[in-house]
């Protein structure tokens, strides 16, 4: 047996046996080392660990972790709630309209779905249930909702796409997930509000006369955290912090919002907060370390090269191929989180897009947006798991409503990839490079 069918058959086999994702990768990779390379090779495996982690945009993951925690314990998916509904008024599906519009302000804040999913689960399933929605239904959507995260910049998985395939630029991969986001939050919006209408969910007035003033107050409450992702994005755009620089902004204007606006967190509860992301952080940066060895393994064995070639010796027509890679990748994400499908499958791919000449940029995105879907999509659905456990409620419930926003989801993919200026247009206008 070839050494890098041992390593491939090595990582199968530890993920089966419930061995973590990062350990999985590392071993994999040393067994893959031994199987075809001199022993002495294992010399690598610590500079290589190294290597994986000692990169400047990196940094930024920890920060945009620690920005969503601040934002979450802030108080400020409570006054955004507020502020929508007040918006919105009551009427049939207004609460699911709340809940996706909330969960894609609080991506803008974090880049992390199951962040957002938990912040917005928390204030809004009471709410929801209240109103007649099942907790089934409200917490897929929830879950769905904060998939849009990883779209919506800062996104914490972008960041990495753009460290991983060479001469992509970050600003650009945000704005072009601008878009696409806010169309998947469309596309899971149109079926929430059919549904809710014909089963009734809530109902009522739109909102008038005296409401209005608190459509105002509620306004100025959710103003700061409304503020935020114009703070990101239109620091980027501007060129006055690079992704990094604007990291450590978003967590020192939330460190502010959070002591003296919305005064819910104290300098003791920073203390917390610092370690809360350190070791959700540390997991991040683990898999990320041992990843690399795995990928040195498979680059020095070919194994990487000879997927590739399998892959595209499939089939001459790209459309056919990309939505094969696309059910690949969708297969990946109901099994794994999105840091490790960029980081397994990634060296693999970009062989086959620059053979296909698949722009890079929009090629992320639509990896994106299969990842998102592969977020609230069981057996393993990362935010699903966190707002079930939230509403108290058996995941194996949630799965029809889950299949009908995968459905929904899939469509806004489709017309991204059938459309890629929906993607491209933005970051050609603002002048960032696309590729």
């Amino acid at each position: 047996m070839s050494p890098d069918l041992w390593m491939l058959l090595a990582f199968a086999g530890l993920l089966i046996a419930g061995v973590p994702v990062a350990f999985s990768l590392g071993l994999a990779g040393a067994v893959g080392i031994l199987a075809g390379l001199p022993p002495m090779m294992l010399a690598t495996l610590g500079t290589n660990t190294y290597n994986s982690i000692a990169k400047y945009p990196l940094i930024a993951i920890p920060l945009f972790i620690l920005t969503g925690l601040i934002f979450e314990r802030s108080g400020v998916a409570l006054r955004l709630v507020r502020f929508a509904q007040a918006l919105i008024g009551p009427r049939h599906g207004g609460l699911a309209l709340v809940a996706v519009l909330v969960c894609m302000i609080m991506g803008g804040m974090s880049g992390s779905g199951p962040a957002d999913a938990a912040a917005v689960a928390m204030v809004m399933l009471p709410s929801m249930t209240k109103a007649g929605y099942p907790k089934p239904f409200s917490a897929t959507l929830i879950a769905a909702s904060a998939s849009t995260a990883i779209l919506i910049p800062p996104s914490v998985a972008l960041i990495l796409y753009s460290i991983v395939v060479p001469g992509v630029d970050l600003r650009a991969l945000f704005a072009a997930g601008l878009f696409p986001g806010i169309l998947a939050g469309l596309a899971l919006l149109v079926p929430a509000l059919i549904v809710s209408k014909r089963h009734g969910w809530e109902g009522g007035t739109p909102v008038e006369g005296a409401e209005r003033l608190k459509v105002g107050e509620t306004f100025k409450q959710a103003l700061p955290a409304l503020f935020a992702p114009v703070l990101i994005l239109g620091g980027l755009r501007s060129g006055l912090f690079t992704p990094t620089e604007a990291a450590v902004v978003a967590v020192a204007y939330g460190v502010v919002i959070g002591l003296f606006v919305t005064r819910e967190i104290g300098w003791r509860d920073l203390w917390a907060l610092f370690g809360e992301a350190a070791v959700i952080s540390g997991v991040v940066m683990l898999i990320i370390a041992l990843a690399g060895i795995f990928a040195w393994a498979g680059t020095m064995l070919g194994t990487f090269r000879g997927l590739a070639e399998w892959i595209i010796a499939l089939t001459d027509n790209g459309v056919l191929l990309l939505v094969l890679i696309m059910l690949g990748v969708l297969a990946a994400g109901m099994l794994l989180d999105a840091i490790s499908i960029y980081l397994i499958l990634m060296p693999i791919l970009i062989p086959v897009m620059q053979h296909f000449e698949w722009n890079p940029v929009w090629f992320g995105i639509l990896l994106a947006m299969n990842i998102a879907i592969g977020q609230f999509t069981p057996p393993v659905a990362v935010n699903l798991m966190v707002t079930t456990e939230v509403a108290r409620i058996r995941l194996e419930q949630t799965v029809g409503w889950a299949l009908l926003f995968v459905v929904a989801m899939a469509g806004a993919l489709a017309l991204v990839a059938v459309f890629p200026e929906i993607a491209l247009w933005l970051p050609r206008v603002l002048g960032y490079n696309v590729g």
